[in-house]
């Protein structure tokens, strides 16, 4: 790519940018879920409490990437821990979202936020990365799968 991408940690300052990149998300989603998912807006600000909430808690990260001075990309994740007397005590980080600007697939961004995840995942003591991705969304399956993910369960519902 001839521009230079870079990538920070966002702020809260970023979250309008992210609301309106996140509209790619509302309209794939909805597409294929119109059942779970609320549709794409041009009223960017209806999200904003959504992704204004991973600002406020410590254990959520979100990264940003830009070309120039454009956000093109973001991704959002969270660390826990797993405890119990049936499970291996694990910190676990956790990725919500991965959204980059259609414009720019292909390029290595969304390889970049998940490298950084990573990084972060390991600063804070994870031992496991988890997603959850659905079905539909194949390019995304395939992506996660080259980044050298595996499928580990299959999350099943009934509509009552």
């Amino acid at each position: 790519m001839e521009d230079l991408v870079t990538y920070r940690h966002a702020t809260a300052s970023d979250a309008l940018s992210i609301c309106e990149l996140g509209q790619l998300l509302n309209e794939l989603h909805h597409a294929a879920r119109p059942d779970i998912y609320a549709a794409a807006t041009q009223d960017f600000a209806r999200d904003l409490p959504h992704w204004l909430g991973l600002f406020e808690k410590p254990e959520h990260v979100v990264f940003i990437a830009h070309v120039g001075h454009q956000t093109v990309a973001f991704i959002t994740a969270s660390l826990s821990a797993s405890a119990g007397p049936l499970m291996q005590p694990l910190n676990v980080v956790r990725i919500g979202s991965v959204c980059v600007a259609e414009r720019f697939w292909g390029k290595g961004i969304g390889r970049g936020l998940i490298e950084r995840i990573k990084q972060w995942a390991i600063e804070n003591h994870a031992q496991d990365l988890r997603l959850a991705v659905w079905p539909f969304n194949e390019r995304a399956m395939r992506m996660y799968t080259e980044f050298g993910f595996e499928s580990r369960a299959v999350e099943m519902g009934l509509r009552l």
